[in-house]
């Protein structure tokens, strides 16, 4: 190999090296940038924006009592006293443990669950005579932890509820109206009633 042939080639290496390191460099330093901007800036933008503009709903939609948070607005709580007003079965492992979110899982011809259902069905139609079950007394959600209730499932309680307070079923319809929710603007999803919005209505009615 002659000389210039020798030195060609050595060009050529040395340029090869020189592109495969500013490939390298190239990536490393897009990787950082985006990591920089989206994985860090843009969330802390959104996150400041959503707590300027809805301070209630960024921090988790909590509710708070005398300086006492009592619970989320998102999440359901376990109400087991006839006084209140019940929340839609749990299909959470413990509870309404919000760390165990999730749905049951198991099909409609599931022997366990039909049975868990007729179980409520019985013990409710015996409180409430004469009235249909409502389907969301009966059924989890798909997070296990819906906090609301329809309208029907509220007012279908109030018998009950009416009887543990020494309250008739009309004041309680009337909390009923004013805590139910209408649908979305107007379009999106069902009329609704926030179980726990309602007992803290029921409590202060008092």
């Amino acid at each position: 190999m002659s000389t210039a042939s020798a030195i060609s080639s050595s060009i050529s290496t040395k340029a090869a090296t020189e592109k495969e390191h500013s490939v390298w460099r190239t990536s490393i330093r897009f990787t950082l940038l985006m990591t920089l901007a989206f994985g860090i800036a843009y969330p802390l933008f959104v996150t400041g924006i959503a707590g300027a503009l809805f301070p209630h709903k960024a921090a988790g939609s909590l509710i708070e009592q005398n300086g006492q948070i009592v619970g989320s607005e998102l999440l359901s709580q376990g109400f087991a006293s006839d006084r209140y007003f019940h929340p839609r079965p749990s299909a959470a492992g413990n509870g309404y443990d919000a760390t165990s979110s999730g749905g049951s899982n198991l099909a409609q011809s599931n022997t366990k669950l039909v049975q868990r259902m007729q179980g409520d069905i019985d013990k409710l139609a015996a409180e409430n005579p004469g009235h249909l079950v409502p389907i969301d007394a009966v059924t989890t959600s798909g997070s296990g932890l819906d906090p609301d209730i329809t309208p029907d499932n509220a007012y279908f309680q109030a018998r009950r509820v009416a009887k543990a307070r020494g309250m008739t079923e009309q004041q309680l319809n009337v909390l009923i109206r004013q805590n139910t929710q209408a649908r979305t603007f107007g379009l999106l999803g069902e009329p609704r009633v926030n179980v726990l919005d309602l007992n803290i209505a029921l409590d202060a009615a008092k």
